[in-house]
């Protein structure tokens, strides 16, 4: 059977709460659009070292000014300090641009990428592209490092902020940041955090969404307030490796428990005192641990499913394709074919196959730790409901301290957000990215009541 690349099996991990895209009418195309996409097409060329095939998305103007092992010997000059698979890229600009002093008379565009790579390096690569034949076709590459993400504690603030590296059993390393309050009188309790779906950085950072840090502002709060907080880069990303084929969310849990037990062997945190906070999938994997160790001693679980991920892609779709105005018999039949196409790529795809197939409320029901459940009220990617549905479960197993907040006008990534959205593009245009004080500040309130000294 024919096993999907690396790459591509991120970006349908990153569809987890977004499948309904599949179903969704294409937008129209600008032709700055266009020259976005087919430069993204030209790039992914390069990034399998296709060097010589890279010359054929040339401009007849470059190809003219030499040979095609110049151009292989300029690229491989480039790209060196690169190294690794491409995790991500997403344009940031894309834009018309005048046409070039001395150039061809034609309509340009000017695309910037952000890029990361699997060795840990990110970059910003600029493609400038002329309109040739019908065809957008490069006349400039340029690649430059991009911004280092500063993971350091503020001025002044109560805690340090230290890079770590974590071993897993499995034989790879995660790198994540660990915040520890100063002056702390003995050992002091500890939270592991634990993203969503796609690739995510230790601070729980999207591309798409610039500003967005939900994680760095729950770890901030938490470590003024005495708790340790370990976050971690996904697989893959930043400085963690791991990346492999076939994986499933279990795999991720098993990420997540190994920075469980790095947590409980340190001097300066109290192994009694360890919690965990999963956010969407985190939300998934957080009971997953949780259930099978009685020792985690709370859990907050944001935007967490209580549905299978068949029904919640089957909701979205629908969902999606309702909001588009489309007839009563236009959606079912649109469903229909979504739904068909879904089931054939999880065949081929085992965290797709497991993600749809996962029913979390039984392993609820075996939660023996404090349960938080936080929901936003416009989220559409994991409706409010399943909030009190999932605390029902935990409650049935006989747990008794359960709390469930639905918070008004917050979305998926509890953002402010009235309307709600289920499009993640769509996120990028919320005015604020910053998840409000009051759900941070319920968050703190309630692990530093169930983490305290007892």
């Amino acid at each position: 059977m024919k096993t999907m690349s690396r790459v591509s099996a991120r970006v349908i991990r990153g569809a987890l709460m977004t499948i309904a895209i599949l179903a969704a009418p294409a937008a129209a195309q600008t032709p700055v659009d266009d020259a976005a996409r087919e430069m993204a097409a030209w790039l992914q060329v390069i990034d399998q070292g296709r060097y010589a095939e890279s010359w054929q998305g040339l401009a007849s103007v470059v190809q003219g000014m030499g040979p095609v092992e110049g151009w292989e010997a300029t690229l491989r000059q480039a790209r060196a300090p690169y190294a690794g698979t491409v995790l991500s890229r997403s344009p940031q600009t894309a834009e018309s641009m005048p046409q070039p002093p001395g150039a061809p008379a034609g309509e340009y565009a000017r695309i910037v990428f952000a890029t990361a790579f699997s060795g840990g390096a990110s970059a910003r690569e600029t493609v400038a592209a002329l309109k040739e034949d019908g065809r957008w076709r490069a006349v400039g590459y340029f690649i430059a490092p991009g911004a280092r993400a500063d993971y350091s504690a503020p001025a002044g603030a109560p805690y340090t902020a230290a890079d770590v590296t974590v071993p897993t059993p499995m034989g790879h390393t995660l790198a994540g940041t660990l915040t520890m309050p100063k002056n702390a009188a003995g050992r002091v309790p500890a939270v592991v955090l634990i993203t969503g779906s796609g690739g995510q950085d230790r601070d729980s950072h999207m591309p798409l969404i610039a500003d967005y840090r939900f994680f760095r502002q729950i770890a901030d709060s938490l470590s003024r307030r005495g708790i340790a907080v370990l976050r971690m880069d996904d697989r893959g990303i930043g400085g963690s490796g791991g990346v492999e084929p076939g994986v499933t969310t279990e795999d991720f849990a098993d990420d997540i428990r190994a920075g469980v037990q790095w947590l409980r062997a340190r001097p300066d945190v109290d192994p009694a005192r360890v919690g965990l906070i999963g956010h969407s999938e985190g939300g998934i994997i957080a009971p997953m641990i949780s259930a099978g160790d009685a020792r985690i001693a709370a859990v907050g679980l944001l935007a967490a499913p209580s549905w299978t991920g068949r029904r919640i892609s089957d909701m979205q779709v629908r969902d999606a394709l309702v909001r588009r105005g489309l007839s009563a018999a236009a959606v079912d039949s649109a469903q229909a074919t979504a739904i068909a196409e879904r089931e054939v790529v999880a065949g081929t795809m085992p965290w797709l196959r497991w993600f749809l197939d996962h029913d979390p409320l039984p392993i609820a029901r075996r939660v023996r730790a404090p349960v938080l459940i936080l929901a936003g009220a416009t989220d559409l990617q994991v409706t409010a409901e399943q909030a009190e549905e999932l605390g029902a479960a935990v409650r049935a197993g006989g747990n008794r301290d359960v709390t469930v907040r639905v918070f008004p006008g917050l979305n998926h990534l509890f953002l402010r957000d009235e309307a709600g959205t289920a499009d993640p593009a769509l996120y990028a245009a919320l005015p604020d990215k910053r998840v409000p004080p009051e759900v941070i500040g319920a968050l703190a309130d309630w692990f530093v009541e169930r983490l305290s000294a007892r």
